[in-house]
């Protein structure tokens, strides 16, 4: 399908992917617009994340969702990956990712922050999920992740173990060998859950009535 153009605004083609696991995005729920993903590139500019989390941000929490991550990979033709959670706590749904992208691609379009074509995707969080914020530490606190910083801490950049939750400044771990340790916020590249039947369990939840 080629991407048509109607009153100066480019349609593109949507292409919806949705991997489930007991009714739950086992990873995420994608809506990308443009023919091609691009995740393997790096980040062009956490500048522009930065600009493009303000203005969304505020857009989804009108509609009732919150902006977990943002993340601008390639250079040519960028790739913009949003991720998203439901406010109140309950299940996203694949309408909601659809309404999240309507709305974001317009206000991307109006705004033109990204020179030339990009691209959109769209995400729920997924059960094994990205730690991103310190909301996020203390929800699921007493639950397994990963965490690979940016520089060595006590000799290691990479830390597995139980969360036990986080404040403005850091978050604590409690490592497989009994060691709790605290890791900076701006010190942590990416920090992620493990995906195990307790985290299944603790994420699941009933639809939503319609």
């Amino acid at each position: 399908m080629k991407p048509c153009n109607r009153g100066g605004h480019l349609l593109r083609h949507v292409e919806i992917i949705l991997r489930c696991y007991g009714g739950w995005p086992s990873r995420a729920a994608s809506f990308c617009f443009g023919a091609k993903r691009l995740d393997e590139n790096e980040p062009t500019s956490t500048t522009l994340e930065g600009k493009l989390a303000a203005m969304i941000a505020p857009r989804l929490e009108l509609l009732g969702f919150e902006l977990v991550r943002i993340v601008v990979l390639g250079r040519e033709r960028p790739t913009v990956q949003i991720m998203a959670d439901r406010a109140d706590g309950s299940q996203i749904s694949v309408e909601d990712c659809t309404q999240i992208s309507h709305d974001v691609s317009v206000a991307i379009d109006v705004d033109d922050p990204i020179p030339g074509a990009w691209t959109l995707e769209v995400s729920s969080a997924g059960i094994d999920r990205p730690l991103t914020r310190v909301k996020d530490w203390n929800r699921f606190a007493g639950h397994l992740a990963r965490v690979e910083t940016f520089f060595p801490q006590n000799g290691r950049k990479r830390f597995a173990g139980v969360v036990l939750g986080a404040d403005e400044s850091a978050a604590r771990m409690r490592l497989d060998g009994g060691l709790e340790v605290e890791i900076r916020h701006p010190d942590i590249r990416r920090a992620k859950l493990v995906l195990t039947d307790a985290l299944i369990e603790a994420t699941a939840s009933p639809p939503r009535p319609n």
